[in-house]
């Protein structure tokens, strides 16, 4: 039976609101999730999802692989999907879950690059079991003055938070840059204690987006003919295990952009000339070391954009979204049981 905690009034409409623990959605904080994954050298998937075809995909994976999971939302997204239909797809995706055998699923509802210490409080009292303040673009006294607000909020109920030091280009919803700037090492130790972070985004030579690397940037395998990005700096990576072993590590703009999604979209009428990625050798890499969160979004979109073209090009007068969405949604979950067993290597990593 579901409980609820009066809270404050409603902003909006000066109505008492109540505040749902996501303890009684059935999802999980990261604590528990990363400490195991850090001891186990692999990384747990956070797959950002907009719609009920990415969650059936990412949930029938998890589920089949016996992969923790973190279901990742940004603003955009929550706004997209609405916060009280988001809350209940959450608790939905529990149950679905279980229906497919996960008698004790590991997910966890995460906000991604939350923007305010507003935004996160309001998804902790809409279910939410993590959330991400980032404040990478603020002067350092700011970022640790706001993360350690929405720590001492979220900590209160139970909620891990994740922060983020140093800048990664791209463009991916409403977070944009066009520069990278690595993380600093010698700043963890003192953002850690400060702020009470669970987690920590770093910068490494990641990028959101499809776009991730200009093609002056990268080198031309003679072989192929296809982009050969630079290799991401693993000495930071050492260098801030090294300050602070043990703090769980998050790689943001991880996805590897498949050549072979992309090829499918421009083939069928989509523009995509010289996407790249992060090559997936370098994420199992990273999985290895203290990296235990690894963001996944790119490659969901493509994998689903590249399916319903193929679709709607070959069947012209087909117009029931079934028969579109549905191919989409069993290619993005092929995808993704790729990332758990092949990249992660977080197969089998739950119960």
């Amino acid at each position: 039976m579901r409980g609820t905690i009066l809270l404050s009034k409603s902003t909006l409409n000066n109505n008492y609101i109540t505040m749902v623990s996501y303890k009684e959605l059935g999802l999980v904080n990261t604590k528990e999730m990363f400490a195991k994954a850090i001891k186990g050298g692999y990384a747990v998937p956070a797959f950002n999802f907009n719609n009920m075809e990415q969650l059936q995909a990412i949930i029938k994976a998890a589920a089949d692989e016996k992969s923790p999971v973190i279901l990742q939302v940004s603003k955009g997204a929550r706004n997209y999907a609405n916060p009280i239909l988001l809350r209940y797809m959450a608790q939905g995706a529990v149950d679905y879950a279980k229906s497919l055998g996960w008698e004790h699923p590991e997910i966890v509802l995460h906000l991604d690059h939350g923007d305010s210490f507003e935004l996160c409080k309001d998804c902790i009292e809409h279910g939410f079991s993590s959330v991400m303040i980032d404040g990478s673009h603020l002067p350092y006294e700011e970022n640790v003055a706001l993360t350690k607000q929405v720590c001492d909020y979220a900590h209160q109920y139970d909620v891990t938070v994740e922060g983020e030091l140093g800048v990664l280009a791209g463009v991916e919803d409403e977070v944009s840059s066009d520069h990278h700037t690595y993380t600093d090492p010698e700043e963890v130790i003192d953002f850690a204690t400060r702020t009470g972070v669970d987690s920590l985004a770093i910068s490494i030579g990641t990028s959101h987006g499809a776009y991730k690397f200009k093609p002056e940037q990268c080198t031309l395998d003679p072989k192929t003919g296809r982009l050969v990005p630079p290799p991401l700096a693993f000495d930071v990576l050492e260098a801030v295990q090294n300050k602070l072993p043990n703090l769980p590590i998050v790689l943001h703009g991880s996805s590897s952009v498949p050549q072979d999604e992309v090829d499918t979209i421009n083939k069928f009428g989509g523009k995509l000339p010289d996407a790249i990625g992060i090559p997936e050798e370098e994420l199992r890499k990273a999985a290895k070391m203290d990296v235990c969160k690894i963001n996944i979004d790119s490659d969901s979109r493509l994998a689903m954009t590249a399916a319903v073209r193929q679709v709607l090009a070959e069947k012209p007068a087909e117009f029931d979204p079934r028969k579109y969405l549905g191919p989409a949604r069993d290619n993005m979950e092929k995808l993704y049981k790729h990332k758990i067993v092949a990249v992660l290597g977080s197969a089998g990593k739950a119960e």
